[in-house]
């Protein structure tokens, strides 16, 4: 892409995919300006662990330069994979070999910190909520934040997630609720503190489900586990109940009640947790979500393919902000490259999403799915 004058590129949204996406962009002398909501990197937690795939999240790491620091830091043993009945039997048991480098995890907030860690200074700007993208399809585009300030572009790359506001310069699409909803358990010091459940989980993931609801359990780094209680139920559940997230005790009573015919062993993946549970109702995009082609804005990531948590989130993330870089340094203009990187992961998402729609029912399905590679929000 000739440099005179540079295209003016903003990233909005400081996750793995725009963080990736910049971090490929100034690796071929492109600046990005990357601008996120949140206050600072540790203004929230960041989430559980993921597994990063050899043929997509790996991939982008490479082109990042950051592969081999993805090794040094990521958990090859978390690969293990338990499927268990709601006795805790064990009916499923992956053991990975030493050498296995397929989908090793991570934790979120690590990684975000490698990817943070290798962009110039000044990169990301912190406290910039996006409230609107303005401005002619060919561009320029004007973001529009929060705080008053407006900030002037070629091209904005919507990188901000499930609600994102970069996707409503293109698409009328929202996220719809799928009829799953998680329910998000802490668990920390697992070895000192809660050493029987961290024999259940093992060194990576363990899932049970009797045809109505599951449990799923991940190994954190840092001696943590969470724990995903996953039931069909109305988007509003808790509230029906009278409830509300805070409410820790009542909560766990109505869970203990609706697994009732679950193991104690099994019970205490819900009751013995540490603090609140954190309220977390499975939303995805349309199949096939799509938008009409503009050369001064695109997405990627779940702003573009939002879709159940099945091991794809941040793994296709990672590699639309690849190809959408690669496009970016390898074509004569800004639109070129859109339309190229557009005409690749659409079809992709496309595809993927429709190969999903309708998969996350099979959470609680007694006939798992590929609970290893699964990437809870």
């Amino acid at each position: 892409m000739p440099t005179t004058p540079p295209p003016r590129i903003a990233v909005v949204g400081a996750g793995p995919g725009g963080l990736a996406c910049a971090r490929i962009l100034a690796r071929h002398g492109i600046a990005a300006t990357v601008y996120d909501r949140d206050a600072g990197p540790d203004a929230r937690d960041q989430g559980g662990t993921l597994d990063l795939h050899a043929d997509n999240g790996q991939l982008a790491l490479r082109e990042a330069g950051l592969l081999e620091e993805f090794f040094r830091l990521s958990r090859p043993e978390g690969q293990e994979m338990r499927q268990l009945d709601p006795s805790g039997a064990v009916l499923f048991h992956h053991v990975p070999e030493p050498d296995e480098r397929f989908k090793p995890e991570i934790d979120r907030r690590v990684l975000r910190d490698l990817l943070l860690g290798s962009l110039p200074p000044g990169t990301v700007r912190w406290g910039h909520t996006l409230r609107a993208v303005t401005g002619p399809s060919e561009g320029p585009r004007r973001l529009h934040f929060a705080d008053g300030t407006t900030v002037e572009c070629d091209l904005v790359i919507g990188a901000d997630g499930a609600w994102s506001a970069v996707r409503r310069a293109v698409s009328d699409a929202t996220p719809r609720y799928t009829g799953v909803s998680f329910l998000e358990a802490w668990f920390h010091d697992v070895t000192a503190r809660h050493p029987d459940i961290a024999e259940l989980v093992g060194q990576g993931s363990a899932a049970a489900a009797d045809g109505e609801r599951g449990l799923f359990a991940q190994a954190n780094g840092g001696d943590h586990i969470r724990v995903y209680v996953i039931q069909r139920a109305p988007a509003d559940w808790i509230t029906d109940a009278g409830l509300g997230p805070q409410d820790t005790d009542k909560l766990r009573a109505l869970l203990l009640e609706r697994f009732r015919d679950w193991s104690p062993r099994m019970r205490r993946l819900i009751s013995d947790n540490d603090g609140p549970y954190v309220d977390r109702p499975i939303h995805a995009l349309p199949a096939g979500h799509i938008w009409q082609h503009s050369p001064s804005v695109t997405l990627l990531g779940d702003a573009a393919h939002l879709m159940p948590p099945l091991g794809v989130g941040v793994n296709h993330a990672l590699l639309d902000a690849c190809e959408l870089a690669l496009a970016l340094a390898r074509h004569d203009t800004v639109g070129e490259a859109v339309r190229a990187y557009e005409d690749t992961m659409l079809p992709r998402s496309t595809e993927t999403s429709r190969l999903l729609d309708g998969a996350v029912h099979d959470l609680v399905s007694t006939e798992l799915p590929d609970f290893a590679a699964a990437d809870a929000h």
